[in-house]
């Protein structure tokens, strides 16, 4: 994902600003992984292969976001739909 997306992202549920961590990234600066986090509604979009994944919760597979998320030291809200990050941990603490 190109370092320019960023500035036209925005959180599909309600329009707010988008947080970005990085955890990979190539030397003509394309996002390999990283995190996309919503302060207002406190779900997350995990950027993996280059791909921000933002498909409403209904489409997106908890199974398969979960090792990437466990390998970041995340957890997620396993007893409802939505995709919001279950600990305390902010993107920034991520670094």
């Amino acid at each position: 994902m190109n370092r320019k997306l960023l500035d036209i992202l925005c959180c599909p549920f309600d329009k707010s600003d988008l947080e970005i961590q990085v955890i990979q990234e190539t030397d003509s600066q394309e996002i390999i992984e990283g995190l996309l986090t919503c302060s207002t509604c406190q779900r997350y979009f995990p950027i993996i292969y280059g791909i921000p994944i933002m498909t409403p919760d209904e489409y997106r597979e908890k199974s398969l976001e979960l090792p990437n998320l466990e390998r970041w030291g995340l957890e997620m809200h396993t007893k409802t739909n939505s995709f919001k990050i279950a600990d305390s941990k902010t993107a920034k603490e991520l670094e």
